[in-house]
């Protein structure tokens, strides 16, 4: 039951790095019905610029903001040259191919500027487990739980409480009509992939302390973040949570009880399921689209 319990704990410290990124293809999906599938490289390049301020004496609490500064502007730029054209053309896939373009540009320069080795992040907190109802936990596992529970909420709230956040979710309802009540829509789909990315330079930040920190490092969890999106549902943010719960915990107790090479498989079929039977996710709604 103890190593259940502990299973269990890291899977939810996954997990909710996964729905923080996932959470970042929804805010660009809701603006500009685009994803940004660079997600994973937002946050290495997250994870390997809080290395080098780390490195050169910042501390990682005041790190952590600054990686969040370095995220949207990168965002911003991800939007501004690789999606903004091929909106305005109506080019469905000239975005998502300058998104993954971007993505592997950003990974080769990653490459040249830190190199191809896998490098270790200093943890900012004890790297002795705590006791837990009986189970050992990480603090830097408690760390990214409450770090990525607060990242969401924080957005939530300027969703829901700012007249800049109001303005985003009209842009989401209907952007047409958004745009004649003098809302600049293209304004604020940069701001959503500028705040996309932001949050997942904060959690490759987070989760830099937890593994080893490279070039390659957003490749796989951009890719599970995706699933995460599509399993919670798109339209959904408690869904993304709990899918992303769902992925994590599904992935650490599968590795243990029957091995690390099988731990992607039930999330994968978890996908397929969830695309055959309710392709708009778990807790996602139907769009309903006048002709």
């Amino acid at each position: 039951m103890e190593i259940l319990l502990q299973l269990i704990y890291s899977g939810v410290a996954l997990g909710m790095i996964y729905a923080v990124i996932a959470f970042g293809y929804q805010l660009t999906f809701q603006t500009s019905d685009t994803l940004n599938f660079g997600q994973g490289d937002a946050l290495m390049l997250g994870a390997m610029v809080g290395l080098t301020l780390v490195t050169m004496g910042v501390n990682y609490w005041l790190m952590l903001p600054l990686v969040i500064v370095f995220g949207l502007l990168q965002g911003s730029l991800v939007e501004r040259i690789g999606v903004r054209p091929a909106i305005k053309i109506k080019s469905e896939f000239g975005w998502i191919m300058s998104t993954i373009a971007l993505g592997i540009i950003f990974k080769n320069v990653a490459e040249n500027i830190w190199g191809r080795d896998d490098l270790k992040f200093p943890s900012p907190l004890p790297e002795a487990p705590i006791k837990v109802l009986g189970a050992n936990v990480l603090p830097m596992e408690i760390l990214v739980v409450v770090g990525a529970v607060l990242m969401m909420l924080a957005v939530e709230f300027f969703n829901r409480k700012t007249i800049y956040g109001k303005a985003v979710v009209a842009t989401f309802n209907d952007r047409d009509a958004a745009k004649l009540m003098g809302i600049n829509t293209g304004l604020v789909i940069t701001f959503s992939y500028a705040l996309s990315s932001a949050t997942a330079a904060f959690a490759g930040a987070l989760i830099a302390p937890l593994t080893l920190t490279g070039a390659t490092m957003g490749s796989v969890l951009g890719l599970k973040a995706f699933a995460v999106a599509i399993i919670g549902g798109l339209t959904s943010g408690m869904g993304i949570i709990v899918g992303g719960i769902i992925l994590g915990v599904a992935e650490t107790t599968t590795g243990f009880y029957l091995s690390t090479g099988y731990k992607d498989v039930p999330g994968l079929v978890l996908l397929l399921l969830v695309l055959a039977f309710k392709p708009a996710g778990l807790f996602g709604k139907n769009a309903i689209k006048k002709v």
